[in-house]
Formats: C-alpha cells, structure tokens, sequence
C-alpha cells in the first residue's frame, strides 16, 4: 500500500505550536511516514485497539475500539497533542462546546484520542475542567491505533521531541463503520471541528 507523506514540520507548527518561539529550530524538509498504509475511509470498519485514561475517581481504565463503538452512534477525533494551541483552543473546546448538540442528534458517545500518555492527558483534560459526560479524553500512547488507521506523523527527526502524533481528524461511526471522516493535512484545522459534524448529521 503507499506510503502517506506526512505534512512538512513547519506546516504542522504553523498550525499547532507557537511558531514565534520554535520558527529557528524548523526544518522545511517533508518528512516522510515510515511503513504506514493509506489512511483508512468511509465505509472502512475501524481497527480494534485498546485505549487507557485515569477516570475522575483516578483510576486507570482501558477501553476497547469494539466496547466504545459497537452498537453506538460516536464520533472520535484526533488531537495532534495535548496542551498544544490549536488542540487546546479551538479543536477540543468545539466539540466540548458542541456535545449537547451532537447527543441531541443521537451520538451516544464523543471521545478525543491523542499519541500522549494517560497523566498528561489527565492533565490536559483538568486544566480545561472536561468531565467525562461531555468528552472523553483517551490515550493511545503507543499509537497502535492511529497506526492502524494510517494517520501517523514521524516526526521524530526534529528537534522539539514530538515524537510520532496523529494527524487532526474527526469522524462519525455507527456500529464500528466509518460514516464520515474528516481528515486533515497534519495539524492543520479547517475541516475537522464539530461544527462539520453537526452539519453532516442534519444534512442526512
């Protein structure tokens, strides 16, 4: 299958970071995604995975793709990392905002999954005071499932210590099956906001 080229750094910062403060340490270079599928799509099954958070009573929990999906209505979107701007901001804050709104047309559940471990999203989801009726925060530290997805940026090679993130996207899923995938370049946010979910679902 290809190889999906991943967004150039500068891009995803520009995007996603305070460019003011790192622009001397980009690199213009695109950085290439190394032995990750095409990006998965409308009518796609997601893949099965496991996902962990520390609940409001501080227990660590884990939840599978299958148990949080099957026989659901949901939408999961990706954050390319926590406590970053545009994450922090704008694209978090749109579905938390939006959460009544989105259950009012029959999503049972809103779950955010980010490429970071459970304790920085637990801060993360604190300093933003989300409680778990609204959204979940859910922590894919290996990337096993965003790897499955085909969504993975490398982007080990620079020298801000990202690591390997996901790429921005939102979707809707029933029983499991791609309904609507809003998949942005890198970090960029234009497409995959809740705003577009809830315009999908009264157009239907």
């Amino acid at each position: 299958m290809p190889l999906l080229r991943a967004p150039s750094l500068e891009a995803y910062s520009h995007s996603c970071l305070p460019s003011s403060r790192i622009g001397r340490h980009l690199r213009t270079k695109p950085l290439r995604a190394r032995g990750v599928r095409a990006a998965a799509s409308v009518g796609d099954r997601l893949p099965d995975a496991s996902f962990s958070f520390i609940d409001s009573e501080g227990d660590l929990r884990s939840i599978s793709t299958s148990t949080l999906t099957r026989g659901k209505k949901v939408v999961l979107f990706a954050v390319p990392g926590a406590f970053t701007p545009i994450c922090t901001q704008r694209h978090l804050p749109s579905f938390v905002q939006n959460s009544y709104e989105l259950k009012r047309r029959g999503v049972q559940t809103i779950a955010c999954i980010a490429v970071n471990d459970v304790f920085v999203l637990k801060a993360w989801k604190e300093s933003l005071r989300i409680d778990e009726e609204s959204v979940l925060v859910l922590s894919d530290g290996n990337a096993h499932f965003t790897t499955a997805m085909g969504t993975i940026m490398d982007l080990r090679e620079n020298m801000l210590g990202l690591g390997l993130r996901s790429r921005r996207y939102s979707l809707l899923a029933e029983d499991g099956v791609i309904k609507l995938f809003n998949l942005e370049d890198g970090g960029a946010f234009s497409r995959s906001g809740a705003e577009n979910i809830l315009r999908y679902l009264d157009n239907r």
